[in-house]
């Protein structure tokens, strides 16, 4: 939250599983198009926080196998642990908060007296979560009995079951919705407070996210029945809550422009980049737009014409230098040219580039000093990356930037060796 001066132009808060990630969309497109209109249009000024029922282990495994963008805020294991950042730095302050009358010992000997209860994995049970798997009938039975029984044992509990099947004991104050409130009320005290909120959510334990005050909320196509049920009962008529007639990421984008939030065309649905205009120019823009048209080049999905080279050219400083992971430098143009023998060398394959944590510094009255990460998914598996460039901004070239100098080096533990697919 460092990186912004002052308020956020827009936080989206997203669950992950069925909500920002559809497991029935092998090729991610949707989360494709999340992913570049975040990037093009809203990481420079704006929050990205993931609040997921999942553990930090199991968030972790997922991002392995989706292109989950990097979040500013990481809330897992249905609100009860808070992280920052790239390293996920832990909230001390809403670990001491929830450890008031919790103690996970007495839960779990409480808990046990509920034979219907099975415990979820081990990686799945947290500090300040208990979770279990329970039948739709049989939970009812718990909710309305358990929380008694630990009160009269000092602690003050919660229960959230959700998907019909899992059911989670927390503290009383945890949980998503109170995880945001905690979250809104530090950057208020920092005075960078949100201009707008979105909540996007599937399931039950994201219904308390949609009674936080004054935010947007957006159930996806495919909210499940607790869910509909809740608002149905709660917030039938709140018009700042919608459900979206699309499915997961491709909702929240379209939350986005029913709200009215910000751009929502994403770059990925402008086949014709050159047509992408927008008002306000930013780097970011310009980066997505460039690796938007280098995997469509590979793909054979654009045109294979000297105008797309040429058009390429005039983004590129005369002078411009590219160096490979490798170390190998290349004049910019040369590799421009050299992109016309690997022009549709994936088509008919799975191929997609995306770019996260794209951040911007002017560092002149013309200059900006641009990094990225540069990702590249393929049928051998994923790729990346770290990528810094120095872009120029001119009045007179038609995307407002020149790229002057472009430095990649390999992520640990991403290094290839053919640089074909290194070769921007």
């Amino acid at each position: 939250m460092d990186r912004l001066d002052g308020p956020a132009s827009l936080m989206i808060v997203s669950d992950l599983d069925n909500t920002m990630v559809d497991h029935h969309d092998p090729e991610n497109l949707a989360l494709f198009r999340f992913n570049a209109l975040w990037e093009a249009y809203f990481r420079y000024n704006s929050l990205l926080v993931f609040s997921t029922g999942l553990s930090c282990n199991s968030y972790k495994e997922l991002r392995k196998k989706k292109p989950l963008l990097t979040p500013d805020i990481i809330v897992t294991s249905v609100g009860t642990e808070i992280a920052y950042g790239d390293e996920m730095v832990p909230d001390d302050g809403w670990v001491q908060f929830l450890n008031r009358k919790w103690d996970r010992n007495i839960v779990i000997e409480e808990t046990a007296k509920f034979p219907q209860l099975k415990f979820q994995a081990e990686s799945e049970q947290r500090p300040h979560k208990v979770s279990f798997f329970v039948g739709k009938d049989e939970a009812q039975e718990v909710i309305k009995a358990l929380p008694e029984r630990l009160k009269n044992r000092g602690l003050d509990v919660k229960i959230i079951y959700s998907g019909g099947e899992a059911l989670d004991v927390l503290p009383k104050g945890a949980g998503k919705g109170q995880a945001l409130a905690y979250l809104l009320q530090n950057l208020n005290s920092e005075c960078k407070q949100p201009i707008n909120t979105l909540v996007c959510g599937d399931s039950g334990n994201d219904a308390e996210l949609f009674s936080i005050p004054e935010v947007y909320g957006v159930m996806v196509s495919n909210a499940q029945e607790e869910l509909l049920q809740w608002h149905a009962e709660n917030a039938i008529n709140n018009p700042k809550i919608i459900h979206a007639s699309e499915r997961c990421a491709s909702g929240i984008i379209q939350a986005i422009g029913h709200f009215k939030l910000g751009l929502d065309k994403s770059p990925r649905d402008v086949m014709d980049i050159s047509d992408d205009k927008i008002e306000t120019i930013h780097p970011s823009h310009e980066v997505v737009k460039f690796y938007m048209f280098y995997e469509r080049w590979r793909r054979a999905e654009v045109e294979n014409s000297e105008y797309n080279i040429q058009n390429l050219k005039e983004f590129s400083h005369p002078s411009g230098i590219f160096v490979h992971p490798s170390g190998v430098e290349r004049d910019l143009h040369d590799c421009i040219d050299a992109m016309l023998m690997c022009y549709g060398d994936k088509q008919g394959s799975y191929f997609r580039i995306w770019v996260d944590r794209v951040s911007a510094a002017q560092i002149g009255s013309d200059a900006w000093l641009v990094k990225f990460d540069k990702w590249e998914s393929s049928e051998e598996g994923p790729n990346c990356c770290l990528v810094t460039a120095l872009l120029t901004s001119k009045d007179t070239v038609p995307s407002g930037f020149t790229w002057v100098h472009i430095h990649q080096t390999w992520l640990t533990g991403y290094r290839v060796e053919d640089e074909q697919d290194w070769l921007f």
